[in-house]
């Protein structure tokens, strides 16, 4: 990697473990680097979790200490992260009254139109910690477009809110585009253990981007600092990512988007369930047997309207799960062996939606599971891929 298309911002505050509160990005710019925006026109890539420890919007903390902000750029979910759908349009923030160009459905002419009158392109978002979340993919490609027209850009960095240390699940074998592989296009591992910070620094290398890139670390947070103990507050990421409880199942259980099983979208509770109507989860639960680190209780729940279309108005039975453990709990190697439960006990009832699941998990998982596989063997065959990826990594972290 050439030093001189990367740049960081080391913190003058950064607390030790015991500090009561980490400052995110949009905080030590201000208060630490302020010459990377003083004087330019800003571009911001952000949504409704782009803010200060106070809750206040990184547009309306900025334009209040006088910088420029002349654009917005909102991703998935949309600038204030309540749309679940495809196809979001360009719009206009109503509170300040500048345009937000979609990155998911708007133009994307008038997107690379807007890059070229700033001078800088400000990013933050509070990335969830999984490889199948699609803000880092956003990021990495408007980071490409303004690096073409020779833009500079920085990152207000976050904690990874599942934690920075563990890694787990497989590894992505190759690198993909991220405009086409929204969900999987860095070779990292399911739960990847990065901030967004890191994973662009990773892009920006990996890709041969060669962004003047900038990442400005959150002060204070350290990679086994629990988000519950930053003190920031929690801002769902997007509409189905109601808590902390569900962004600790993800990384596992969102394998079952691929799958005609719910995984509790429209309800409070999502990503911490996996249901359906011909599911026994008394029989379910006793084949499963004890899960390191969780608890696992049977339920039986109702999707409203859920956006992925699964089962809406239809009770459902099924199984949730509440981390009991953090440090011990893997929920990629839990999914696993749900999926060998499922396929084995309700051959003629489950179902991959395989090219989706494919996306999210490589068609080895599930050919594997198909063919009647155990989940140890299945999960046996990651580990020489996950020392790999951990030890490939630790170029580009900073905490």
């Amino acid at each position: 990697m050439r030093a001189h298309h990367l740049s960081i911002v080391l913190s003058l505050a950064a607390a030790g473990l015991g500090s009561a509160q980490v400052r995110p990005g949009i905080e030590v710019v201000l208060t630490d680097s302020a010459h990377l925006i003083n004087g330019r026109r800003i571009g911001l890539l952000s949504n409704q979790t782009g803010v200060d420890r106070q809750g206040d919007r990184d547009v309306d903390v900025l334009r209040a200490h006088g910088f420029q902000v002349t654009a917005l750029f909102g991703p998935e979910h949309g600038f204030q992260g309540k749309e679940d759908r495809p196809g979001l349009p360009d719009a206009v923030d109503s509170a300040t009254g500048l345009p937000i160009y979609s990155l998911y459905g708007g133009s994307a002419a008038k997107a690379r139109a807007a890059l070229a009158t700033i001078d800088v392109l400000l990013i933050d978002l509070q990335d969830i910690g999984a490889r199948y979340y699609t803000y880092p993919a956003s990021a990495t490609s408007l980071m490409r477009d303004a690096t073409r027209l020779g833009k500079a850009v920085v990152v207000l960095d976050r904690p990874d809110p599942i934690g920075g240390d563990l890694v787990q699940g497989n590894v992505r074998a190759k690198i993909g585009d991220p405009d086409s592989e929204f969900v999987g296009f860095l070779p990292v591992a399911m739960r990847h253990g990065m901030t967004l910070g890191e994973l662009l620094r990773m892009a920006n290398d990996q890709l041969g981007i060669h962004a003047r890139l900038t990442v400005v670390p959150a002060a204070g947070w350290h990679r086994r600092t629990p988000y519950d103990s930053t003190g920031l507050p929690w801002i769902k990421p997007s509409p189905n990512m109601p808590d902390l409880e569900s962004a600790y199942h993800y990384p596992g259980l969102c394998l079952f988007e691929g799958t005609n099983v719910s995984v509790g979208r429209g309800t409070d509770f999502a990503f911490q369930v996996i249901g359906a109507s011909w599911i026994d989860p008394v029989k379910l639960r006793q084949a499963l047997g004890g899960v390191r680190g969780a608890a696992v209780d049977t339920i039986t729940f109702t999707p409203v309207h859920p956006t992925d279309g699964k089962d809406d108005g239809v009770p459902l039975r099924g199984l949730r799960f509440r981390v009991t453990d953090r440090r011990s709990y893997d929920p990629t190697r839990l999914a696993v062996r749900l999926l060998v439960l499922l396929h084995r006990n309700a051959p003629s009832r489950f179902a991959f939606r395989a090219s989706q699941f494919d996306r999210l998990a490589g068609a080895e998982v599930r050919i594997r599971v198909e063919a009647g596989q155990s989940a140890t063997t299945i999960t046996r065959q990651w580990d020489q891929g996950v020392r790999r990826f951990e030890k490939e990594r630790a170029k580009y972290l900073l905490y």
